[in-house]
């Protein structure tokens, strides 16, 4: 197995796992089950922010595949198609904002 290929794979699984995290945020926050894993989540997912903040927009993990590859296509870099590597900050940025939004809400009211 090549490196580029183990890197897809790690960052794959990466970004199943975020996936991971963002839906059980959703359904924490919609049953009104705020616990320490909610917390968890949430400062997991601004760490993700903050490192892509350090690092232009661009995940550490795009960074390093860089080296193996010349391609122009945004899923160089990971098993995803093309349109959701290209816009998948996007995507979930505004999954997370609504479910932050909800968080709050669940918070004031009680």
């Amino acid at each position: 197995m090549d490196k580029l290929t183990i890197i897809k794979i790690i960052h794959t699984v990466i970004w199943v796992f975020f996936n991971v995290v963002l839906f059980y945020l959703l359904y924490s926050v919609l049953i009104n089950k705020i616990d320490k894993w909610v917390w968890i989540c949430i400062g997991l997912i601004l760490m993700e922010g903050l490192v892509l903040l350090l690092f232009k927009r661009m995940c550490p993990i795009t960074v390093i595949a860089r080296k193996y590859s010349d391609s122009t296509k945004d899923n160089f870099d990971i098993f995803l198609p093309n349109w959701l590597a290209k816009h998948n900050k996007l995507i979930y940025t505004t999954f997370f904002v609504p479910i932050l939004i909800l968080l709050i809400y669940r918070l004031i009211s009680g």
